[in-house]
Order: structure tokens, then C-alpha cells, then sequence
């Protein structure tokens, strides 16, 4: 019922944004899609970063083929991590496009059906988004052969210039992506800049930059850890699965801000906890 009402919210509100000329993020309000494109200098090589819902695969057919020509196809799919509204519609896309899906070795028991997510913390606060987390799903999926580990090395492959980055806390295995050359990142779930436990703040996109999702957070030492890497990276552009992306010398005030009072803004009230 919950993840019904979702993807109908989702599929109403669905929009696309050319960040710059080579990323564009398909926004289905609950959660971000990214498509980076102009890989080896060559618009139509591009990789999807994350799938969305299980309905989202419609939408994301869609817009790549409008923007690439009918049949495009990713290089490959790349995984910030696990959780349902990040590969609701991996399976579907991965075999429709038969490319590899690429995820982080801890994350892929999680992926390959060996084992289950945490169930979402009952007690996290701050709205009905928060109340309804309990019910969200958290079984793994079983993406068999179809998914492969990262290199060891950083590299991100079929892109070139890009390396992930392992910023643990929201789940073990979790990712963000960076580009050295122009400060791009790609944050995945390590910090929002909606308060994603708020369903008013997720429905009207109100900037509100914070820790990841509380509900399904596990490890929350670790996620502060990942957020303080990534503030010393000093990111020109942030594009987060859950909220607005942001660019500019509000960057460095936010993610500041974040680093040295994690506590008092990401973590739950009743304190850390760790799976």
C-alpha cells in the first residue's frame, strides 16, 4: 500500500533537470535518478546512476530515449546501494538492456537475495513520512549475474574521470560518485538536502541539507565519518537522491554546518544506533 502510493506520487510528479550539459536527473520526488552522458567524449556512452521505484523504469525508458534515440542503452547501471527506492526497477532495466549493474562487494548480499535490510527504526520523528517507515520495504533483491563488484582501485567502470567513493553509515556497502576535474558529486543517500522524514518537505522539495534518511539508517558513527570526507572534498555541485541539487558557496556553509553539529541535525532524538 505504502510503496503503491509512492510510485503514484512519482509517477505524477516526475521531472527532469539538465544539471550540467552531461548529467541530467530525473526527479521522481521521493527519490533522484542521475544519467551521466558524454563519456569518452561521446554524448550517447552514458551510465544510469540508481533506478528509482518499480514502476520508474517507464519514465526512465522514456526520457533516455528521447534524449539518446530509440533503443539506447547505459554503458552500465551504477548502485549507490541497495535500498528499495534506489533499485525498484533494476531487474526490469538491467534485463531489458542486458548491461552490467555495478554496487559496492559489502552491498551485495543485498542484492544478490542473501540477505535482508534492517527494518526501518520505529522511533526516528519528524512525520508521516518517518510513522509510515516501519512498513518500507526491506527485502533484498536477487539481481543473480547481472550485478558485478567495483574495483578495488576507485575506478567507476565506463567512466572515465569519475571514482566512488565508500561512505558507509545508511547502509554498509553504500557509494557516493565524484569527479576530481569539476568537483562533481553524486551523493546517494550519505546527506539529503530535503528533510526526507517530513512527507511535507519531500512533497514541496524545501531545501533542508541533513544526514541520510533516518529511518533506514543503521550505523550512524560511520555516517557521520562519510559525511565529513565528503565536505573535505569541497564539492562545486551536489546532486542528492533525495532533494534539490546545489551549487555555489551555499555548498560549503551547509555541508560545514552538517559536519560539525551531525549530531543535533541528522540523529535521531533517542540517540545512535548501530545494526
Amino acid at each position: 500500500m505504502i510503496t503503491e502510493l509512492l510510485e503514484k506520487v512519482s509517477d505524477i510528479t516526475m521531472s527532469t533537470a539538465e544539471v550540467t550539459k552531461d548529467i541530467l536527473v530525473l526527479n521522481f520526488t521521493v527519490v533522484n535518478v542521475a544519467i551521466v552522458s558524454n563519456l569518452n567524449n561521446n554524448f550517447n556512452e552514458w551510465v544510469l546512476i540508481d533506478t528509482g521505484l518499480e514502476n520508474s523504469w517507464k519514465d526512465i525508458i522514456k526520457t533516455t530515449e528521447e534524449r539518446f534515440g530509440k533503443d539506447a542503452k547505459p554503458k552500465a547501471i551504477i548502485l549507490t546501494h541497495g535500498h528499495f527506492d534506489h533499485v525498484g526497477s533494476v531487474i526490469e532495466l538491467s534485463k531489458r538492456w542486458n548491461v552490467p549493474v555495478y554496487a559496492h562487494d559489502l552491498e551485495l548480499p543485498y542484492l544478490t537475495g542473501q540477505r535482508d535490510y534492517p527494518s526501518g527504526d520505529p522511533t526516528v520523528d519528524g512525520g508521516l513520512v518517518a510513522e509510515m517507515s516501519p512498513a518500507f520495504p526491506h527485502h533484498s533483491i536477487n539481481l543473480g549475474n547481472h550485478v558485478k563488484t567495483l574495483p578495488s582501485d576507485g575506478s567507476i567502470p565506463d567512466m572515465p574521470g569519475w571514482r566512488w567513493i565508500h561512505t558507509p553509515g545508511h547502509t554498509p556497502g553504500h557509494i557516493s560518485l565524484f569527479r576530481d576535474k569539476d568537483r562533481i558529486l553524486i551523493v546517494g543517500d550519505a546527506f539529503t538536502t530535503v528533510k526526507q522524514e517530513s512527507l511535507a518537505s519531500v512533497l514541496t522539495q524545501e531545501t533542508n541539507v541533513s544526514g541520510p534518511p533516518a529511518y533506514l539508517t543503521t550505523d550512524w558513527e560511520s555516517a557521520e565519518k562519510s559525511v565529513k570526507e565528503l565536505t573535505a572534498l569541497k564539492p562545486s555541485l551536489i546532486i542528492p537522491s533525495h532533494g534539490q541539487s546545489m551549487s555555489g558557496s551555499d555548498i560549503s556553509y551547509y555541508l560545514e554546518n552538517l559536519s560539525k553539529h551531525f549530531e543535533s541535525i541528522a540523529v535521531p532524538k533517542h540517540g545512535r544506533f548501530i545494526e
